[in-house]
């Protein structure tokens, strides 16, 4: 099992706070007021997927895009939409979302004033 630091401490795995990682723009084509967290990825060890923190800003949305990998998405807080393909679907928070690959997707922030926040996890050896 990997092992990482905590507080000058090695440790099996990683234990991480949203507030501890640095956002980053996204900045692929069509995204408007989005950041991205990556909270657990390949750099940790993880064999397989990487955990990242999305904050999507009122009125912002993802770049509309698609890839040969599924992946999934969490919402923790906000309202919006996801279009996967030719549907549109309702977010609020606690929803799951499941993207086959090769899908043309994305995600809207459809509130005036509220930030949308989601976990989206991707297989991280086919990126």
């Amino acid at each position: 099992m990997p092992r990482v630091s905590l507080g000058g401490m090695e440790v099996p795995g990683k234990v991480v706070k949203v507030k501890d990682v640095k956002p980053e723009p996204v900045t692929e084509g069509g995204a408007k007021g989005v950041t991205v967290r990556w909270l657990i990825s390949e750099k940790d060890g993880a064999p397989n997927f990487s955990m990242r923190y999305f904050e999507v800003e009122p009125g912002g949305k993802t770049p509309e895009h698609s890839h040969p990998w599924e992946h999934e998405m969490f919402i923790l807080e906000g309202e919006g939409e996801v279009v996967i393909g030719n549907e549109k679907y309702r977010l609020a928070p606690f929803t799951a979302v499941y993207v086959p690959p090769n899908e043309l997707h994305y995600v809207v922030n459809t509130s005036k004033d509220q930030v949308l926040k989601l976990l989206c996890l991707i297989p991280h050896t086919k990126r």
